[in-house]
């Protein structure tokens, strides 16, 4: 698993890529009420917006990690946005995106990276 600095995460699998936002983002924004999920087929660039979440604090976009096309949505979010609350770096992902370049992996920050990021050690 990879995570950028706007606290998405992404786990590939060959050329495919799933997408979720981190446990630390979950905990910012709260209890999640609200998804609003890309469209299938949507060809995405690297750090574009790509859909939003609307908690109990607030809105937040959340930002494509790498360039491709969205291939699948989690639509049980749609009625079920607590998914995410419960599970946001598992079953609350958020959609599915066919990799356009593999090296904008290189650009993500590993586990490690990102727990230090997050405790502000750079």
């Amino acid at each position: 698993m990879k995570f950028s600095e706007t606290h998405e995460w992404i786990r590939v699998e060959g050329k495919v890529g799933t997408v979720g936002i981190t446990k630390h983002a979950q905990d910012e924004l709260g209890e999640i009420v609200h998804v609003e999920l890309p469209k299938v087929g949507a060809e995405v660039q690297v750090g574009e917006e790509v859909c939003v979440l609307e908690s109990t604090k607030a809105a937040a976009d959340i930002y494509s990690p790498v360039s491709g096309k969205i291939v699948a949505v989690h639509e049980e979010l749609r009625s079920s946005p607590q998914k995410i609350n419960r599970d946001p770096e598992g079953d609350g992902w958020l959609f599915r995106i066919e990799l356009k370049r593999s090296k904008d992996l290189d650009a993500l920050l590993s586990g490690e990276q990102y727990e230090r990021f997050i405790k502000g050690e750079g």
